[in-house]
């Protein structure tokens, strides 16, 4: 028996819509019954709030254009503007009827010329007689626009005496919106998360047509069973069962292992799903770079290239001047000769360590170091000569700024600035491998 009845609706686009949205019947039949029918005025504003992929955007894009609902559907995070996104609206409302070609765009600097737009193109586009739905996601951009913007909207129903319904799609609750001023508060509607059943429902609805439904529902259960704690975004795992099901089919493809040997199975995957685990929402690596690496048995930082976490766009002699004040900032000062100055003569690391330096410098910190120091290994460093213009300067402070570097005490004009260096030294070995530099070689504790 289906869930979705209606009468003002067919049955037969009610049962496809219900095949559309698994999990989420309660949520579509409210909104049906707050829709009513085409030529009855709705609740003039629907306030309709979860966290992410929660399936608030997916089911009102499918409600509307599954129904054949006249409706406008607006991003507001890519209408950030008022007049942005309220031509927009216009735009898209004129091409919500076929029947006459659409005209070009008005200019729309106020709500009050929107009102009256508005109102001409419901009249030219015939669709004063039905509701229509103006859908904004992402909402809580409203906040940041005129303090006018988000009421007017609220209201629009009895602003331009039409049958309009407004609805809001957001991640926040609606005490956050409210206006200190007050205004006309909408129906609000939440929208749950998905619980493991009904992840476990919508994921194997994709299964591939050379596998039998129950072989793909299995390798989804293992798949929430490692991922479900640390991630319940559908769009995510999703992406993840896409991406690792090839690995968890290999032993059937080799003939290794039947669709009902599920302890082979899970032998076989889960090494790969604990790599996978340190890469949940980064997107460090590409598909094909996951898919190749599974095939050679590698580990995701043998891949060339930076990680998320090591990796930061810097021009060019910006690497250098990093490489060289982590060696100034983790180097003996004393040091600088052995690794730097050449023809400096075979030295030691025991004939000039004291008692006190037994500690590794790395695990002591960074030490600060004055900016002539800093030149100095700079030059020495890089093959070609480096002039001291005011471009090196600039990229120093950018470094600041970024917070790579971090400008000890005050700026003295008699000693000059000191820095220190603050990034890690995977974060150091990531850059200096872009500029195919060995900084291990240069580095004091690892002599």
């Amino acid at each position: 028996m289906p869930n979705l009845e209606h009468p003002a609706y067919p049955a037969a686009a009610l049962l496809h819509l219900e095949g559309l949205v698994p999990c989420r019947e309660s949520q579509v039949s409210m909104l049906l019954s707050i829709f009513g029918e085409r030529q009855q005025f709705s609740f003039p504003s629907i306030f309709i709030y979860g966290h992410t992929s929660s399936g608030k955007t997916y089911v009102m894009q499918t409600l509307l254009k599954t129904l054949q609902l006249p409706h406008v559907f607006v991003n507001c995070v890519e209408c950030f503007t008022s007049r942005l996104l309220l031509e927009e609206i216009l735009i898209q409302l004129q091409s919500c009827s076929c029947e006459t070609e659409p005209t070009s765009p008005v200019p729309c600097d106020t709500f009050n010329d929107f009102v009256r737009l508005f109102k001409q193109a419901l009249v030219s586009r015939g669709l004063q007689d039905q509701t229509l739905y103006i859908v904004l996601d992402r909402a809580e951009q409203l906040r940041e626009m005129e303090a006018n913007i988000l009421p007017a909207f609220l209201r629009l129903q009895e602003l331009t005496d039409s049958n309009v319904t407004v609805v809001l799609l957001s991640e926040i609750v609606w005490e956050l919106f409210r206006p200190n001023v007050g205004c006309f508060d909408p129906l609000t509607l939440y929208f749950p998360d998905y619980s493991i059943g009904h992840l476990q429902k919508i994921l194997s609805q994709n299964h591939p047509p050379e596998y039998t439904a129950d072989f793909y529902a299995a390798y989804i259960n293992i798949l929430l069973g490692v991922f479900y704690m640390v991630c319940r975004d559908l769009k995510e795992l999703r992406h993840l069962a896409a991406l690792n099901f090839s690995k968890y089919c290999e032993p059937v493809v080799r003939g290794e292992a039947n669709e009902r040997d599920t302890r082979k199975l899970w032998k076989n995957i889960e090494p790969h799903l604990k790599k996978a685990m340190q890469t949940v929402y980064l997107r460090e690596i590409s598909s094909s770079q996951w898919e190749r690496l599974q095939h050679d048995g590698g580990e995701p930082g043998q891949l060339k290239g930076l990680s998320a976490h090591t990796h930061v766009e810097l021009p060019y002699y910006s690497k250098f001047l990093l490489i060289a004040a982590y060696l100034a900032s983790y180097n003996p000062v004393r040091t600088d000769k052995r690794f730097f100055l050449k023809h400096h003569g075979k030295i030691k690391k025991t004939n000039f360590m004291k008692k006190h330096e037994k500690t590794s410098n790395h695990l002591l910190g960074p030490k600060p170091f004055p900016l002539d120091r800093l030149l100095a290994i700079l030059y020495s460093i890089v093959d070609k000569r480096v002039a001291p213009t005011a471009n090196i300067f600039s990229q120093i402070t950018s470094l600041v700024t970024l917070q790579l570097l971090s400008m000890v005490g005050q700026n003295d004009q008699l000693e000059g600035p000191r820095y220190k260096c603050t990034v890690s030294l995977d974060f150091i070995r990531a850059v200096a491998r872009t500029v195919n530099f060995d900084i291990i070689k240069y580095l004091y504790d690892f002599l």
